[in-house]
């Protein structure tokens, strides 16, 4: 093997963030979020309703990065559960607003304070100044991703997140 050939996971930053961010999401998932029966996807989207107000479903995808199918599916569990509703757009019977429900606000009402201890936990240690160089960092590096040009040959498909357009995919089984 030669020494192009070696990775060093400990060391290598998408590797070092994802794992940052699944054992905060598993740790989340399964103290907060399990018993409400949401998960992490659907969380993220009664997050972002709950900053950013109404959302077209196409908008909330991209604030989310989940992918455009996978999202309507989530929405409508939301919405069977209560949490959010649907209404057809006025502009556009294609288009589909998602807002949160008074039963959605309660319950991100809830679990905002329990994200932001899980945030706590995870920075803890590191100065106001380190985490905020942290975020801009992460921030940008995002912002790099989405902005690389697609692979050849493979189009850009909206709502899906980048790093997985330009990376095999695995055969379902």
């Amino acid at each position: 093997m030669t020494a192009s050939a070696k990775l060093d996971l400990g060391d290598y930053l998408p590797y070092l963030t994802n794992r940052v961010g699944t054992i905060v999401a598993e740790q989340f998932g399964a103290d907060a979020l399990a018993e409400h029966g949401l998960g992490i996807a659907m969380w993220r989207v009664m997050a972002v309703l709950a900053s950013h107000g109404s959302q077209r479903q196409i908008d909330l995808a991209d604030l989310t990065s989940i992918e455009v199918s996978t999202l309507s599916r989530l929405v409508t569990r939301l919405t069977r559960n209560g949490l959010v509703t649907r209404t057809r757009s006025l502009n556009s019977n294609r288009e589909v607003a998602v807002k949160l429900s008074p039963k959605g606000h309660s319950l991100v009402s809830h679990l905002i304070p329990i994200a932001l201890d899980y945030e706590a936990a995870a920075i803890a240690g590191l100065s106001a100044k380190e985490i905020a160089v942290l975020k801009r960092c992460l921030r940008r590096m995002y912002g790099n991703m989405k902005n690389r040009a697609a692979a050849p040959g493979k189009p850009r498909v909206a709502g899906e997140p980048t790093a997985s357009r330009s990376l095999p995919r695995r055969k379902s089984r």
